[in-house]
């Protein structure tokens, strides 16, 4: 199913009782889980990640509801649930029109477990693509509304921008932007958005990838109230946008970070990105995002986890890659 029909499903009150969300889009996974998460009075179970187990999934669904109350499974994961056991899930699932059962997967399989979703057994799956700059903007726009932030078309592409594309912490800055109780301004955001919060974290990361001592700003970063696991996907986002344009500029001659993005950046950033992606080689960008992608999901895998020290840890070995 296409983003599109699930949107129409949701204006028209659907009930949707198994739904997978998977893709390229982490942000609108999470977004569209948020949305069908909102069961009043919800017998809950989250499964996240390293946390998930098949019998504990089975016996959540398989319990009645003493006080009419639905039974919600929730499992995120960046390994794929097999599908045999999907089928036990989706199964009971359509048997209790009091479940739910929510599969968020992070991974980059897009086959196998989403075929377990269908209309036999009662479920549906939705692959979330990144969002085309005009669908980012329409997003954004309704979010704001949302929330009432006075924001124009002009204002929310800026923001965007402002955020090198990424739809999640465009969303994020809008709190920033309730403060003010009038229209905003594209200075607006230079000021409270991209002059507080995006220069930090790019300029942290320049000096980490730069191999300079970054702890002053990482210091900065954290005291911002960015956590350790989103410093970590921050980086990530970061470091694949330079390998998107590393591959662009290997195979066109040329950096067009709409060819790249689907959306095309400030000039100066643009130049900035193609200038520091030739800086690295194929071997450096794997070795760095498999130590990113590895120790974020450590990060998420456990709750008792000293994060900041394993942050710093990846940070140096990080540094020792380049």
């Amino acid at each position: 199913m296409y983003r599109k029909e699930l949107d129409n499903l949701i204006r028209s009150g659907t009930k949707i009782s198994a739904i997978m969300l998977y893709g390229e889009s982490h942000f609108l996974i999470d977004h569209y889980l948020k949305i069908f998460a909102q069961i009043k009075d919800a017998n809950l179970l989250n499964l996240y990640h390293d946390e998930y187990d098949f019998n504990a999934a089975k016996a959540h669904l398989s319990q009645g509801s003493l006080f009419g109350d639905q039974n919600l499974l929730i499992i995120k994961n960046e390994k794929k649930v097999p599908k045999r056991e999907l089928d036990i899930l989706l199964e009971m699932v359509k048997k209790n029109p009091d479940n739910t059962f929510l599969y968020a997967y992070y991974g980059t399989d897009m086959k196998t477990s989403n075929k377990a979703f269908n209309k036999k057994s009662g479920g549906i799956e939705v692959r979330m693509f990144h969002p085309y700059a005009n669908e980012a903007k329409t997003m954004l726009l309704q979010e704001a509304q949302r929330l009432n932030v006075q924001l124009d078309g002009y204002s929310a592409t800026h923001l965007i921008e402002s955020q090198n594309g990424d739809l999640g912490l465009a969303f994020n800055e809008l709190s920033k932007l309730q403060i003010l109780g009038r229209p905003v301004t594209s200075k607006d955001i230079d000021a409270l958005v991209y002059g507080v919060g995006e220069v930090k974290i790019d300029q942290f990361i320049n000096h980490l990838l730069a191999k300079k001592d970054f702890r002053d700003e990482l210091h900065h970063v954290l005291e911002s109230g960015e956590d350790e696991i989103r410093i970590v996907t921050a980086i990530s986002s970061f470091v694949t946008q330079l390998y998107l344009f590393y591959a662009n500029i290997k195979i066109n001659g040329i950096a067009d970070s709409r060819a790249v993005l689907g959306y095309k950046l400030p000039q100066k950033i643009e130049q900035e990105r193609a200038q520091q992606s030739i800086r690295f080689k194929q071997h450096q960008y794997d070795s760095i995002l498999t130590l990113l992608l590895e120790n974020e999901l450590k990060m998420k895998s456990s709750g008792k986890m000293d994060k900041g020290a394993l942050l710093l840890a990846t940070l140096i070995k990080l540094q020792s890659y380049l």
